[in-house]
């Protein structure tokens, strides 16, 4: 019922807000051939009807195919975005025209009333600045789905570390995160980023979760690709929110254990070393240093199945420790306060929202507004944390001003 409730209050307010675009459209075409004005008026509400209509499809009618509801979910968020953004221009030339209706009304009070000479219509130049708004959120947005959504961008940090050991001065770590293999639509472009990785020639390789949206098949086609990813001292991998299926409706509380248990699996087909709580050591000339890995722990509502005294244990009297946490709120909600010892924490999740802007040492996302945390390098102290960009995308299947990112550290001896 709530969900009923929910779609019949987003589609009237689609409806108010295509009701009150198309004004603006009727102005601009006014003096259009009739032929031009008809077709455009059916394709715009034509496309009004079909947003309405895979709203409640996919709400309702169970739609199995990924990429059919991918269709669904990025038309109606790009129409209806684009039209607010439209709208609020017209707002501001209601606002104006209601401003001078009342100066009018003041200037004319105790006269005769108003001729239809001196009504005020919507402004032509408004109209068009309006449509001529709504339509950059659609180029960018599009244009973030053919170019943004596989342009890999290489970060290369260093990253000082104190007591690290002089075998591992200078040892390169090449970093992914949220893959998301259910949502690519380009496996050639996917294959580029790998290959992009491996010409980093990184020593050891990190992937710090969410392999995938919700099922363990969806990386499948993607097994022989991120096989590829290899590295002289390893490639370890933690699980991310959601690798565990929470976003899914199972038919049974089995088949989600299996979903999860099918992706360790996959894990282990592509060679990666599964840290669920656990700790391994890397070692070089007989130095070690200790990576520590646990399931997803987040402070904001998300799913805390990580356990970092558990996966401390048996790592107090390692030199140096680097540890692999999905969610990066983890940082200042457990680890810097109770182990202030571990000197690196990678980390992903945020995406950097797919959408900001980032030019040269300037860069803002509205996932700042939700993590302290999320995007790069940040040092508290002796503590290091980096926030991966993520590999793929969720949801939108592009991205806009926040590429997606290919991570190599490079650590050095404070």
């Amino acid at each position: 019922m709530n969900r009923l409730v929910f779609v019949i209050f987003l589609s009237i307010f689609i409806f108010i807000i295509d009701l009150y675009v198309f004004q603006a459209l009727k102005v601009v075409s006014a003096n259009w051939s009739p032929g031009w004005k008809k077709g455009v008026t059916y394709a715009y509400w034509g496309l009004t009807a079909l947003t309405l209509f895979g709203i409640f499809a996919y709400n309702f009618w169970g739609i199995q195919l990924r990429s059919l509801r991918t269709i669904i979910l990025v038309t109606t968020f790009i129409n209806v975005f684009s039209k607010v953004f439209a709208s609020l221009f017209l707002v501001i030339d209601d606002l104006m025209r209601v401003g001078q209706w009342a100066w009018q009304g003041y200037q004319s009070s105790g006269a005769s009333a108003t001729t239809s000479d001196n009504a005020i219509t919507r402004s032509e130049f408004m109209s068009k600045v309006a449509l001529a708004a709504g339509a950059v959120p659609i180029a960018t947005f599009s244009f973030g789905i053919i170019s943004g959504a596989h342009d890999y961008r290489v970060h290369r940090i260093s990253v000082p570390i104190k007591n690290l050991p002089r075998q591992f001065d200078g040892i390169r770590i090449g970093q992914l995160s949220d893959i998301h293999s259910g949502s690519f639509f380009n496996k050639k472009a996917v294959l580029g980023g790998v290959e992009m990785m491996l010409a980093e020639k990184p020593d050891v390789m990190f992937f710090t979760g969410d392999l995938v949206n919700n099922e363990s098949s969806e990386v499948n086609d993607y097994i022989d690709i991120f096989g590829k990813l290899d590295a002289p001292l390893g490639v370890f991998s933690i699980l991310g929110n959601h690798d565990y299926g929470d976003y899914k409706r199972w038919d049974s509380p089995a088949a989600k254990s299996k979903n999860l248990e099918d992706l360790k699996v996959a894990h282990r087909e592509l060679g990666w070393d599964l840290l669920l709580n656990e700790n391994r050591f890397l070692e070089v000339d007989g130095e070690k240093v200790a990576i520590i890995g646990v399931e997803n722990w987040g402070s904001r509502g998300f799913t805390k199945y990580g356990d970092l005294k558990k996966a401390y244990q048996g790592v107090k009297n390692a030199p140096a420790k680097i540890f692999l946490s999905h969610d990066p709120s983890h940082w200042d909600a457990q680890i810097r306060p109770e182990f202030s010892d571990i000197d690196l924490t990678l980390s992903g999740h945020t995406h950097g929202f797919q959408f900001g802007i980032e030019i040269g040492n300037f860069k803002w996302s509205p996932s700042q507004y939700f993590y302290d945390q999320w995007a790069g390098l940040y040092t508290n102290e002796n503590q290091h944390i980096y926030v991966n960009r993520g590999f793929g995308f969720l949801g939108y299947p592009g991205r806009v001003g926040i590429a997606p990112e290919i991570t190599v550290l490079e650590l050095n001896r404070a």
